[in-house]
């Protein structure tokens, strides 16, 4: 009957709800006690042929029935109120811890298994504080208390009683390491099938154009068979959890039952102690039968246990003891000293001794090949990794020092993914700045060269996208992520491959509008096209995690050498496509 700590945390914000839930529980239980003692009497009083106290015995059945259902429908509700606080605390507890974590616990952790370990899990946690636990504590309180009444009725009756009582509680425990096995196997297999489930109705696109649709169904039906042996596993385990249980009850009932009558016959108790002990003897059960009951409604939350543990302890890529606050709306200068970053793993360090300075107020573009360096640079400065040498500065302070919150709500960022919610426009627009007004979305909409489209929709800045955006092209999504990077208003704007979907001749207008919107913010962009890039203050070029060349569009590409070629390829590329 040990308790998971993980499970005994989970109480914490519920703890007055759910002592007077199990309070309640505890009354309810003594209604049927009262209800067997009011039922005893009455049956013993026919017994010996006196009904004069009969009716009144039966209408206090009849009260004592009514407060039972009274108090059962308050304990329910208080019940259902704890398990929700307890589910709404842990959910916004993990979902918070979650964001602390960054994007290098969801590249390590699948999306489907964290889905199901949020939603499932947690259900199962609800069920197990807010109907296991009551059960349990009532069911070690109460039972005690029958006894001691019986002992002072008929004291042979314990002879019977205690045994079965004892095998009916602590039967079952000799099989929980057995049960506990098999519950983690179910849960791995239930959390694995959720992922891929949730994996392949996110790729049925891709899974389409590659014809894998039927290889695809073929693994999850293997995946569905392996989740139903394993539950069928721990169902056999749980059954004779269940069986001893039962076997105990109906054998102590029956045996104290047996003593009952050999009392009567040989006269060494009453007419009223022996249907006393008969009724009780049941009552005495009653607990362990509810028990048993709640335990199969709360198992999933012992099953879920441990991942939520996991989950909630995984330590974040980055420690977040900084305690400035990047405050002020003023540009920020940002410097890059000696920045060195090597990935587990990896045989060559990503970026290897990078310098420069992102002057406060310009726009500085960052290019290079694949694996330059770019994506990494732009993941040490908004610090889902630190760097193991150097240092990057905000406005002469290392990034570091600042708090993780604050550093990033100062840096607006758009990247070449863009997530947008099943929402309106309008609402995935303010998800940036909740209080903007129409007319600032309006003219952020204008300078990310979307406005135009979105007003051409039925319902305009109302229309409600699809998950993830997908109503929309892959230009209308992005222009709508730079508009809503707009409306942040953040210092730093950093724009990584921010515009790598809009059409090319359209894409030089747009940065165009960008950068002069930007206008007072100490802008990032990172771009493999030159026309993101050419109109940029300073231009940093990356090669093999160095820094190669710094300087402006003119003078880059006459100096050549890593740039000159990324120029080149350009117009290589743009002769192709007009051919």
């Amino acid at each position: 009957m040990i308790v998971h700590p993980e499970l005994r945390r989970a109480t914490r914000p519920a703890r007055r709800p759910l002592l007077t839930a199990t309070l309640l529980l505890g009354a309810v239980t003594l209604t049927h006690l009262a209800q067997a003692a009011l039922l005893a009497l009455a049956l013993a009083g026919l017994a010996r042929g006196t009904t004069g106290q009969l009716p009144w015995l039966l209408a206090a059945v009849l009260a004592v029935v009514a407060a039972r259902a009274g108090l059962a429908v308050w304990q329910r509700r208080t019940a259902t109120r704890a398990g929700a606080r307890v589910r709404v605390s842990l959910r916004d507890e993990l979902l918070a811890h979650l964001g602390r974590l960054g994007p290098a616990q969801l590249t390590t952790a699948r999306a489907g298994a964290v889905r199901t370990t949020l939603v499932d899990g947690v259900e199962g946690v609800d069920a197990y504080v807010s109907r296991y636990l009551p059960q349990l504590l009532v069911t070690f309180t109460v039972p005690p208390l029958v006894l001691a009444a019986l002992a002072a009725v008929e004291p042979w009756v314990l002879l019977g009683l205690v045994p079965a009582l004892l095998l009916a509680l602590a039967g079952p425990r000799a099989w929980d390491r057995l049960l506990a096995a098999r519950g983690k196997e179910h849960w791995d297999t239930y959390e694995g099938l959720g992922a891929d489930y949730l994996e392949a109705l996110q790729g049925m696109p891709a899974l389409r154009a590659a014809g894998a649709v039927g290889r695809t169904r073929a693994r999850l039906e293997k995946r569905s068979e392996a989740l139903h042996r394993a539950t069928v596993a721990k169902l056999r385990v749980s059954l004779v959890d269940t069986g001893i249980t039962d076997l105990a009850i109906q054998g102590g009932t029956a045996a104290a039952a047996l003593l009952a009558c050999w009392s009567a016959v040989t006269g060494s108790t009453t007419p009223t102690g022996t249907y006393l002990v008969l009724l009780l003897a049941s009552e005495c059960f009653r607990p362990v039968r509810d028990l048993a009951r709640e335990w199969h409604a709360g198992y999933l939350g012992v099953s879920a246990a441990d991942g939520l543990a996991a989950l909630r302890t995984a330590e974040p890529a980055v420690p977040d003891t900084g305690t400035a606050s990047a405050h002020g709306q003023a540009p920020p200068e940002l410097r890059f000293e000696n920045v060195r970053f090597t990935y587990d793993g990896a045989p060559a360090p990503a970026l290897d001794g990078v310098s420069f300075t992102a002057q406060a107020g310009r726009t500085t573009a960052i290019v290079g090949p694949s694996g330059a360096g770019k994506s990494t640079l732009l993941a040490l400065l908004l610090r889902h990794h630190d760097v193991q040498e150097g240092r990057i500065t905000l406005d002469g302070r290392p990034t570091t020092e600042y708090a993780l919150d604050s550093l990033r709500q100062h840096i607006a960022v758009v990247s070449q993914e863009t997530y947008l919610f099943h929402a309106t426009i309008a609402d995935n627009l303010r998800l940036a700045r909740p209080d903007a007004t129409d007319d600032e979305l309006t003219r952020a909409a204008r300078v990310a060269g979307i406005h135009d489209e979105i007003v051409a929709l039925p319902d305009g800045y109302a229309t409600v996208l699809g998950e993830r955006g997908a109503t929309l092209s892959g230009g209308q999504r992005q222009r709508l992520a730079l508009a809503r990077a707009l409306l942040a208003d953040a210092p730093v704007l950093v724009l990584d491959e921010a515009t790598s979907a809009v059409d090319e001749r359209r894409e030089a207008g747009i940065v165009r509008e960008l950068l002069h919107a930007a206008s007072g913010r100490t802008v990032l962009v990172v771009a493999h096209r030159m026309a993101a890039v050419r109109h940029a203050d300073r231009i940093v070029v990356l090669d093999a995690g160095r820094v190669d060349a710094v300087g402006e569009h003119p003078d880059l590409v006459e100096a050549g050498g890593v740039y000159t070629r990324l120029v080149e390829a350009g117009r290589a590329h743009r002769g192709e496509l007009a051919a």
